[in-house]
Parts: structure tokens; sequence; C-alpha cells
């Protein structure tokens, strides 16, 4: 890819509100992980790893508990994926991502943001074809040929590796996130300074003056929204 992630992290956004919206979109996440691949995390390795997250990004454990009993209890919500995509301030693009049991509800609130914004709604795999969506994992190091090495010796189908300031950045497609941790975990590394499945852009889209303040408000509108979980832009500031 030859760009360093924190280039990539300040070109892509994924919502980061109060801790209540965290707190909220973890334990939806965790409730469906849960329910479809069983609640204990020993024999659910995407429910460990969702957990390890939650825990990184301050979830406290009463969260975690309620959302994995509600899911023992085999009732409650059913909740479902879906994806809007678009074009937003500075012909930027835009993907949003939710959990919702009323896609009725969900589109009509995501659709006002995009309203509210002079944004413009579009149809499905209208922008997210010019994202990577990718695992990203960073951590200590300098040796990026011994990472790749190791990586490929696993059957990992690695992206890219890169090394900048003493971190290693590991990219690859998103279907490989559990075999590219099991990897790593197994090479020693045991700390990640990054850990997630993120859409990145392969362009930027410069946006300046009141596009800008625009894109902001937008943002922040689209945080309001109960039921979306992560959006990410290609909108350069």
């Amino acid at each position: 890819m030859g760009r360093a992630y924190q280039n990539k992290k300040d070109s892509m956004a994924k919502t980061a509100g109060a801790k209540t919206k965290v707190y909220s979109k973890y334990g939806k996440e965790i409730y469906i992980c849960a329910k479809n691949g069983g609640v204990d995390p020993d024999g659910n390795l995407s429910l460990r790893r969702l957990i390890e997250r939650a825990k990184k990004d301050q979830v406290p454990a009463h969260v975690i508990d309620r959302a994995i009993d509600k899911a023992k209890g085999g009732g409650g919500e059913d909740y479902s994926a879906t994806r809007y995509e678009g074009y937003g301030p500075g012909n930027c693009m835009i993907i949003v991502d939710c959990l919702t049991d009323n896609n009725k509800r969900t589109f009509a609130d995501v659709r006002v943001c995009f309203t509210k914004a002079n944004a413009k709604i579009g149809a499905q795999n209208s922008v997210s074809h010019l994202f990577d969506h990718l695992a990203i994992f960073v951590f200590d190091g300098d040796d990026d040929e011994a990472v790749l090495e190791a990586l490929m010796m696993a059957d990992v189908d690695v992206t890219d590796v890169e090394v900048e300031a003493g971190k290693v950045t590991v990219f690859a497609p998103h279907t490989e996130y559990n075999n590219t941790r099991t990897a790593l975990e197994e090479m020693g590394v045991t700390e990640f300074d990054e850990d997630l499945i993120s859409f990145v852009p392969q362009i930027a889209a410069p946006i300046a003056g009141e596009d800008v303040e625009v894109m902001e408000r937008f943002l922040a509108m689209l945080e309001d929204c109960d039921d979306v979980q992560n959006v990410y832009h290609n909108a350069q500031f």
C-alpha cells in the first residue's frame, strides 16, 4: 500500500461518541456474536476477541455480562446488519454501518442526517468498492519482513505489512481477522495498539471551507442515531 497507517487513519473516520454510545455498540455486537456463535468465549473465538476489544475500550463488565446473559435467554431483539452508502460534503464518500431491529426506522433516521447535510444516499456498493475492508493490527516492532514471513508461513492472506516509528502495522482482508490475530499471538505479540476491522479509503477527498463544518455536523448527527455502529469516510480535512 505504501502509506503509513496513521495517514490512512487521518482520512477515515469511525464514530467515537459518548460512553453510552460505545457501551450500546459493544452490547449489541456481543449479544449478536454470543447468540449466533455460543455464549462461551472459550468456544467462540470471535466472542472472546470482541470482549477483549470491549475491555480495551473500557466497557464495564456489567455491560458485557448483560449482553451475554441476554443471549443465553435465546430471546431478545432480532438485530440485523444494514449498510448505507453515499456522498457527503465536497463529494466525499460515506459508509454507515448499522445494527437494527427496525430497518424502516433506521433508514428514516439515517436519511434525515443525509438530507440535513445536503448529502446523497447511493445504491448498495455505490462507494464501498472504493474502500478496502481490512483487518488492521498495530503493535511494537521494527522487522516487517520477519512478520510478513511468519504470517505467510501460517497461510495468512496478508495484504501489506508496514513499519514506522517502531510500530508494525499488518493489513489483511477482513475475513482473515481471526487467522491473522492467532498467527500474531503465536509469534509472541501480546499487546496491540490497534486491533480492528475497518473500511480504509483507496483515495482521499480533500474538503475545505464550509464543507468542513457541514461534514463535522453530519458526523455528529450520525453519531446521535442509536442504530449507527460505525461511520467511515474518505474526507481529508
